[in-house]
């Protein structure tokens, strides 16, 4: 197959996510009091409700109605005041009921939208649209939903390749799951590449977490996704046939599998054949996506109003009192920080997604200047982060404070130390939650910048090597590196580089 720069020159991938995130900050499901816990034995938290068994009658969970708004007005969205919920068929061990409760055409979030902001590195997938000074650009992604429904179980299958119902010897169901608040978002088809989409998917997750709604975890999956694509020639208005890839969990899976269905689907055409509306399996092993089934139509979901849920409608105060909620999301949050601390855009960006990681970094600056601000922010997002993901943890398992981390910047801003050992203390920070300037004194780390004392050994070294002084002043201006190792060497490795480098180029000069 073409690689995928090469497929798109000559066509336009069309691509729409369908985005699932389970509530899993509440404490009960959607319309039972059974508990949500990741990780408990198979079929513990089940009742006649979630297991749909006869004259069981669902009550909605206030809170997950909360939750939904929250992500909804996060979104951008119009929160409609009044909607129903429907019995849609789902024919599947998973969902002991054979139906999924679930909203219809008209959910609870209509109408929103995210911008998303391409780095230069993002960007070089997308060929027709202006890139701005860095190599970057904008696009505004629309969002035709967010609705509410129930999640259906967990099966398991033993046997077979990549655990994959086909080919296995058995299957197991747990329905601990079956029942747990699920909030599903479509976008309009506003995507054109896989990186867009990874990129969609990543401020997603940003703001559900900020949000508090859900751990958004891919791994487990709390947080999943659907993408549907189709190809048309560029300059083409017609849509293509889609197929859609299911239950994707992570962020390089999103991409490269859809970068790989392009590239399918590409060969497909241009080989004369057609597309078939189906939905696919990416296989991340062999790097390949598989058919999985036809696609089902929206007849075939055979969906009608639950007759045991009444309409809903909600009121202009519930939806104020959710509004006061919000919290500070990441777009504002990096703007801020980047208006307040003097942060590059990159960095602030990185420091706003996260939740833990912004809190962090604002405790710890909340005295600093603009440079020292900086330092923190460099440490943070390449060396302590770096040690959470290497650890698979998070920086509030560390032993560092913001204060710790505050005093270690500082320090590499004044140049009382050199960046090589701003790593070792700041090692020691994590594991030991050692102080920073205690451990810089009793290590002799301490940098000179006495320039008299420096002064005094370059004059000393330029009276003994009086040749190599006139080298240098011949031209041969590599000899500063002798001296600047001779100052070095006499003051025991701690001098000042900087202040070091100034005196010999002066003296060296004349």
């Amino acid at each position: 197959m073409k690689e995928l720069t090469e497929v798109l020159e000559d066509w336009e991938a069309v691509i729409g996510l369908e985005v699932h995130a389970e509530l899993t900050t509440l404490k009960t499901k959607m319309f039972c009091s059974c508990p949500i816990e990741f990780g408990a034995d198979p079929n513990t938290h089940t009742c006649p409700v979630c297991l749909g068994m006869p004259g069981a009658l669902p009550v909605p969970n206030k809170a997950a109605i909360e939750s939904i708004v929250l992500a909804g007005l996060a979104t951008n969205c119009d929160i409609e005041k009044h909607t129903m919920f429907y019995r849609k068929g789902y024919f599947y061990p998973d969902m002991a009921k054979n139906f999924q409760t679930t909203q219809g055409p008209l959910a609870f979030c209509m109408r929103g939208h995210l911008d998303l902001e391409l780095s230069a590195k993002g960007a070089t997938e997308r060929v027709d649209v202006p890139k701005d000074d860095d190599g970057g650009y904008t696009t505004r992604i629309g969002i035709t939903r967010i609705h509410m429904e129930e999640d259906a179980g967990k099966m398991t299958h033993l046997g077979g390749s990549e655990g994959r119902i086909d080919g296995a010897e058995r299957s197991l169901v747990d329905y601990n799951r079956a029942g747990t608040p699920l909030i599903e978002l479509v976008t309009e088809p506003d995507l054109r590449t896989p990186e867009e989409a990874r990129a969609f998917m990543q401020k997603l997750r940003q703001i559900y977490l900020t949000l508090g709604i859900s751990d958004c975890s891919m791994e487990e999956g709390s947080m999943r996704c659907d993408g549907n694509i189709s190809l048309r020639r560029r300059g083409s208005k017609k849509l293509g046939v889609k197929t859609e890839l299911k239950n994707i969990n992570s962020f390089k899976n999103l991409h490269d599998g859809l970068a790989y269905e392009i590239c399918r689907q590409a060969e497909v055409l241009e080989s004369g054949g057609v597309i078939r509306q189906e939905t696919r399996h990416w296989e991340p092993g062999a790097k390949r996506t598989i058919v999985m089934r036809v696609k089902e139509t929206a007849d075939d979901y055979r969906m009608f109003p639950d007759p045991d849920l009444a309409p809903f409608d909600l009121s202009d105060e519930f939806i104020e009192n959710v509004r006061a909620k919000l919290p500070e999301l990441p777009d504002a949050k990096k703007a801020r920080f980047m208006e307040s601390y003097g942060l590059p855009a990159y960095d602030a960006g990185e420091l706003a997604g996260d939740v833990e990681i912004a809190q962090f970094f604002e405790e710890a600056a909340q005295d600093a200047d603009a440079i020292v601000a900086k330092k923190i922010a460099n440490l943070i997002i390449n060396d302590v982060s770096a040690w959470a993901n290497e650890n698979a943890t998070s920086i509030s398992a560390s032993k560092i404070t913001p204060a710790a981390l505050a005093a270690l910047a500082k320090m590499l801003a004044d140049d009382t130390i050199s960046s090589k050992q701003g790593k070792e203390v700041l090692a020691a920070l994590i594991g030991e939650g050692v102080d920073p300037e205690e451990y810089v004194k009793s290590h002799g780390m301490e940098q000179t910048t006495d320039t008299g004392a420096i002064e005094t050994i370059v004059d000393e070294l330029m009276a003994a090597n009086p040749d190599k002084v006139e080298a240098y002043r011949g031209g041969k201006t590599g000899l500063q590196g002798f001296f600047m190792g001779q100052v070095m060497k006499q003051l025991g490795g701690q001098g000042n580089p900087k202040v070091i480098s100034a005196i010999v180029t002066e003296k060296l000069k004349g």
